[in-house]
């Protein structure tokens, strides 16, 4: 992002959060960071806990994998580690040859409003108040990067949908491909805290991975 842009998008970025007032914080993310400090400007970030130097999310490892077909990304629910549901979008910036630069994220804390229009509905005897389906959250936020890889590893259990302790070499394999489709291996050592995870060394984390790739057809980066 040349110097120029960045000092546009700083602009812009203050514009929407003075429009929408404390409860939205808005985060400028440039790509060409090392991933564990994306961020170069954030307004009202007590909204997230987040300031300039953090790390970007899940969402930008899968853009910046190329392993997803969804670009910017609209009014979709993100819930963080204290509880708080946000609604947020993402618009990922762009060079000539259509490659991701950055993003520009919008995040509305939305859970008050949620108390509230579940006590209205409640007094007005209404029971269709949204079920917590639909706060499932897409995004994982956080201002550590480890954390964030944490959430992701724990996320890969829940899809091979079996403890590690019994896991076998197909449920580790399934976890391991979800991983690297949603980008965790874009992160510096992921490798080897992922190996140590599922209790297998780092040699047979590549073989696990080549394998896995060879099945899906991908040709991908290694693991760090």
């Amino acid at each position: 992002m040349t110097e120029t842009e960045e000092k546009n998008f700083k602009k812009i970025a203050k514009g929407i959060a003075m429009q929408f007032g404390k409860n939205c914080e808005v985060v400028l993310h440039d790509y060409s960071k090392p991933y564990d400090s994306t961020i170069i400007a954030i307004e009202n970030g007590h909204v997230s806990g987040r300031k300039v130097g953090d790390c970007g999310t899940n969402l930008g490892l899968e853009i910046l994998r190329g392993v997803t077909e969804n670009n910017d990304q609209y009014n979709y629910v993100t819930q963080v580690k204290n509880g708080r549901i946000f609604r947020s979008s993402s618009i990922y910036l762009r060079d000539e040859n259509d490659a991701a630069i950055g993003a520009l994220c919008i995040n509305f804390d939305i859970t008050d409003l949620i108390v509230s229009k579940n006590l209205l509905e409640d007094l007005t005897f209404q029971n269709d108040a949204l079920s917590k389906s639909e706060y499932k959250p897409q995004e994982f936020i956080t201002n550590d990067i480890n954390t964030l890889l944490d959430s992701m590893i724990e996320k890969s259990v829940q899809v091979a949908g079996v403890p590690v302790q019994k896991m076998t070499k197909e449920d580790k394999v399934q976890a391991l491909r979800y991983l690297d489709n949603h980008g965790a291996f874009l992160i510096k050592k992921a490798g080897e805290k992922i190996a140590k995870y599922f209790d297998i060394s780092k040699f047979t984390l590549y073989n696990y991975l080549e394998e896995s790739r060879v099945e899906t057809g991908s040709n991908q980066e290694s693991a760090q």
